[in-house]
Formats: C-alpha cells, sequence, structure tokens
C-alpha cells in the first residue's frame, strides 16, 4: 500500500490513471503518445515506470510501441474500493485532465 499511495501522490500520475480509467478499458489501446499534452516524454517516462513499479498499471510491448492498460481487477482484489475513491479524487483534482468526457483523446503522431 505505500508503494501505491507514493505513487498516487502526484497530478500527473493521477490524471495518467484517471484517462486510462475512462479510456483504456475497450479495444482502443493507450501509448504514451495519448498523454503528451501532461508533459515530455521524458517526464512521462518517469511517471508511467512509477505507476508500472507500484503495479497500478501493465505496460505491454507491442512492436515498438508500450500499450498501457490499469489494473482494475489486481487494485479491487487486494484494496477494495480504493480505486474508485482514487478515481473520484483525481477528476476533482484536475478536472481539464480528468474530465468526464467521453471522447476519446486524439493521439499524437509521435510514437512511444
Amino acid at each position: 500500500m505505500p508503494a501505491v499511495l507514493a505513487a498516487l501522490g502526484d497530478e500527473t500520475r493521477l490524471a495518467i490513471i484517471s484517462m486510462l480509467a475512462r479510456f483504456g478499458e475497450d479495444e482502443r489501446n493507450m501509448t504514451c503518445s495519448y498523454f503528451l499534452s501532461l508533459g515530455s516524454k521524458t517526464a512521462l517516462s518517469y511517471h508511467i515506470g512509477k505507476l508500472r513499479e507500484a503495479g497500478i498499471i501493465h505496460v505491454r510491448p507491442e512492436g515498438t510501441k508500450r500499450l498501457l492498460s490499469l489494473r482494475r481487477t489486481d487494485l479491487e482484489n487486494r484494496f477494495p474500493g480504493f480505486l474508485a475513491s482514487i478515481l473520484a479524487s483525481a477528476e476533482q483534482l484536475a478536472p481539464g485532465a480528468a474530465s468526464s468526457s467521453n471522447e476519446f483523446p486524439e493521439q499524437s503522431g509521435l510514437q512511444s
């Protein structure tokens, strides 16, 4: 739990998991390039690494891309109700990045 809480103590990482929760659960896979509005590629690599190390997201290599997904089931099994409360607060903290819009974010032309 301390590693998960430490990883979620950053607004950028909260925005990443919020976007993954809204858009990464269907057939469309999200790559790092979907998050470029949140920071540079170097900064995103750092944040995604922290989320992966804490067990919050799964990163699956596919060719030159890295497909990101939220480990919703694993987190729910380990900490029931925790992820839902974090996602609800992430929407309140970062309404621009974590809005309740159902529109899939545009992907940059850059590969991740």
